[in-house]
């Protein structure tokens, strides 16, 4: 899930909404002709533009179904959670707040490409990729939120400095809600998509919180 930061600007919007078409017909093609079968100049004449374009938004093929716009939005939503949660019930309400604001037809496009990941091994090898760019992602933020509170507070306010151990957590946090995620996700393409996205993720990451107990 790991992506390049939301856009603000007019710029940014345009180029945007050219890396959503990319993927749109990108899609299109894959389901109508497979994934191995079609072509990035394919997809580029599909899309309107250059296949030197096309690689401008993503490097490679795989790329292509890969990489998404959601991590900013978690950040978001986990910088927005109280400074007292602890790591996983803090992502946990990240999440369910990033994944309610999916609209339907971006769930059909994320199950299509979830799909795609885990029936090619090459999507699969990237998707490793991105996992682990995610799980840095969140271990950074992570260790942001739990270091120390300036020196000009109080005292009982402060947290210990101890860093090793706080980055350790961050990261072990980072990659169980990461994995637990996955987990979630791939139940949910195999699916028949009747249930919302963000319920069966905040299901998932209910039970990790919990210790894993039912």
């Amino acid at each position: 899930m790991s992506s390049p930061p939301r856009p603000e600007g007019l710029r940014e919007r345009k180029k945007a909404r050219t890396r959503r078409t990319i993927q749109e017909q990108a899609l299109r093609l894959f389901a109508e002709q497979g994934y191995e079968a079609t072509t990035v100049e394919q997809i580029a004449e599909a899309a309107e533009i250059s296949p030197s374009t096309f690689f401008r938004y993503f490097p490679t093929k795989e790329d292509v179904v890969v990489q998404d716009d959601y991590d900013p939005v978690m950040l978001a939503a986990l910088a927005a959670q109280p400074a007292g949660l602890d790591p996983v019930p803090a992502l946990r309400a990240a999440m369910r707040e990033a994944f309610a604001q999916i609209p339907p037809e971006e769930e059909e496009q994320i199950r299509a490409r979830t799909r795609l990941q885990l029936s090619h091994p090459a999507l699969r090898a990237r998707a490793v990729d991105n996992m682990i760019a995610t799980i840095d992602v969140f271990t950074r933020a992570l260790a942001a939120r739990m270091a120390p509170a300036p020196a000009d507070r109080p005292a009982a306010d402060r947290v210990p400095p101890d860093r090793p151990a706080a980055d350790l957590l961050a990261r072990t946090a980072a990659g169980a809600v990461v994995g637990a995620m996955l987990a979630a996700l791939f139940s949910w393409a195999g699916s028949d998509g009747t249930r919302p996205l963000a319920d069966i993720v905040d299901e998932t990451l209910a039970l990790l919180e919990s210790g894993l107990r039912p």
